[in-house]
């Protein structure tokens, strides 16, 4: 595989897999202690260690699952369930909170470990419905009184809203948060749904392409390969002779299509056939290819402090599924996959479910689809963390980008056409890259990253004039750019996607010091469908407060460390006129910039 990580970051990635494996793991007080304050009172529960040998991608397999069953729960006397498995490279150790703290509210939680982690066989195939969801939907079956355990033990004791038909719901993180989405494609007997922190489409967040989706994106080289590497280690990190673990020498434990991807995607080129099979096969592992599919009531809980996926990917699930008329809602919390928890978030290892905002909220949404509660108010459709203000603010949708500024020739954002001063500026690109967002793992795991930086001559910037007012921005912004590259004009229509320009769009925060702050350490990677044409870059999607005296800076810039870059040099220049020039349009809610 060329440009496969160092031996330093190989070993890095592996000992991710614990840090990334449970963004849900959480605690409860223990059976007979007293439960923390304005906590509901914590019942006793039992926990069984159980298998269930599925079909699964063409294979036979086990499944590691523990039954969390509350006291006083039986036959006469069933209550719902809450269905749970881990996130990527971890097991139902790793999620066993889950199961803990529902069974304490009075739920009977099933914690089982996904395929090809902890104990359970299988490959790992990246959450497909065909496979991960049917392997689901067999547990769903366990829980629905249709099939025992491998030991013959049977749930009578879940509450069913028709033979066959149990009362369940799912939650989960992550990679435990997309399988639910693939559950219910599978199995529409789901009742309802609380993924956080998840994908929409894995090619966009693999390889994303901010301007055009149809498109290969630019290559997301640390995330990818530090999962990567992860799931080859599962043979290693769980010793097990089960042959359904194993693929071949060349793909060890992944599905042989998941392996191809992330080769493809390492060369650093994109043949068309082999790109093709590339983008259908990761769009159909993921919910965009099939949420027409899930009708189950979800929460969407996503991180603003996410590189690996994004606020927009929420945002693409959660309009589709509110399109086909799901009852579907949206959180945008701090916490994500780069880290940002902040004090009174959800904290799942606290197990603050009562006391925190998100915790309520999805207590409301099971009290309502599994508890059949319909006096719990589950909230308004759209809430969003801010730093800036007590509470969480809410909306009936998310903001739309409607403020327009323009790119002036002089390096300035201007809020009047006619402002704009006349001029071309340009930046280069060199073989290695000279800027930075992020080492993205960093935040996951604790570890010192580099400030973001640019490179001079590497990058442009356009600067906004000091606030004279706190300005709050709420959703993605959106850039129409018109580029002149004559070296990627000569060569973008070879046949591989690789030869087109690749730039890389961000916002920073300017104080008044001049010290500079990268949103989120966000970036919008962006490989131009075609630099003779105009195209407009949705930006990540952010929750941000620019104080009063700061000033908004909209850059572009040639790479950027986390991501493969262009091949070969290829200088930019943008021109500014009154009358032909770039915009930038904001999703403001309070204030105004220009």
């Amino acid at each position: 595989m060329s440009r496969a990580l160092p031996r330093s970051r190989k070993l890095f990635a592996l000992t991710a897999g614990a840090a990334l494996a449970a963004p849900l793991a959480l605690a409860v007080p223990a059976q007979g202690a007293q439960p923390a304050p304005g906590s509901l009172a914590a019942g006793t529960y039992t926990v069984t260690p159980l298998h269930f040998t599925v079909q699964a991608g063409g294979r036979s397999c086990v499944v590691d699952a523990d039954l969390y069953r509350p006291d006083g729960v039986d036959a006469a006397h069933p209550a719902p369930a809450v269905l749970a498995t881990n996130g990527f490279g971890g097991s139902k150790t790793s999620t066993e909170g889950i199961g803990k703290a529902f069974a304490a509210r009075g739920y009977v939680g099933l914690v089982y470990s996904g395929l090809g982690f902890g104990k359970s066989g299988c490959l790992i195939s990246l959450d497909d419905p065909r496979t991960d969801g049917v392997a689901a939907a067999g547990l769903v079956d366990f829980l629905a009184g249709r099939r025992a355990a491998d030991d013959g033990t049977r749930a009578d004791f879940v509450a069913q809203d028709a033979p066959g038909d149990p009362r369940v719901g799912m939650i989960g993180g992550s990679y435990g948060g997309a399988i639910q989405m693939a559950t219910a494609a599978a199995d529409p007997r789901l009742d309802a749904l609380v993924p956080f922190i998840t994908w929409n489409d894995l090619a966009y967040s693999l390889a994303p392409n901010n301007a055009d989706r149809a498109t290969p994106g630019v290559f997301k080289w640390q995330w990818a390969n530090g999962f990567y590497l992860i799931g080859e280690g599962q043979p290693l990190l769980e010793p097990s002779l089960d042959p359904s673990r194993i693929n071949s020498l060349n793909c060890l434990h992944f599905a042989t299509d998941a392996c191809e991807t992330v080769l493809l995607l390492n060369s650093g080129t994109y043949p068309q056939v082999g790109t093709d099979k590339m983008l259908a096969y990761a769009r159909s592992v993921s919910p965009v290819s099939y949420l027409d599919k899930v009708k189950a009531p979800t929460l969407l809980v996503q991180g603003q402090t996410d590189s690996l996926f994004n606020l927009n990917e929420a945002q693409r699930s959660y309009d589709r599924l509110r399109g086909m008329g799901v009852d579907t809602k949206m959180i945008w919390q701090s916490a994500g996959h780069s880290g940002g928890q902040k004090p009174g978030e959800l904290d799942l290892g606290q197990g603050n479910l009562e006391t925190s905002y998100v915790g309520q909220r999805v207590l409301a949404w099971f009290d309502r689809y599994l508890r059949r509660d319909q006096a719990a108010d589950t909230g308004p459709a759209f809430a969003y963390y801010r730093d800036w203000q007590s509470g969480y603010g809410t909306a009936a949708q998310v903001p739309a980008a409607g403020s327009r500024l323009y790119l002036s020739g002089d390096g300035t954002l201007v809020d009047d056409r006619a402002k704009v001063a006349r001029g071309s500026r340009m930046y280069a690109n060199l073989p290695v890259p000279t800027s930075h967002s992020e080492f993205s793992l960093a935040g996951t795991l604790g570890v010192p990253d580099p400030q973001p930086y640019d490179l001079a001559g590497t990058y442009l910037g356009w600067r906004s004039a000091p606030l004279t007012a706190p300005a709050d921005l709420v959703g993605s912004p959106r850039a129409t750019l018109k580029v002149a590259s004559p070296s990627a004009a000569r060569v973008q229509d070879s046949g591989d996607a690789a030869d087109k320009l690749v730039l890389f769009a961000k916002l920073y925060d300017v104080a008044p010091d001049g010290t500079k702050t990268l949103v989120n350490r966000l970036v919008a990677p962006v490989r131009v469908p075609d630099v003779n044409r105009a195209f407009t870059v949705e930006l990540p999607a952010i929750a941000h407060r620019y104080e009063t005296g700061h000033r908004l800076e909209f850059v572009v810039a040639a790479s950027d460390t986390a991501y493969f870059g262009n091949r070969g040099i290829k200088p930019v220049t943008v021109t500014s006129a009154p009358e032909d020039t770039g915009t930038l349009d904001l999703p403001l809610v309070n204030g105004r910039v220009g």
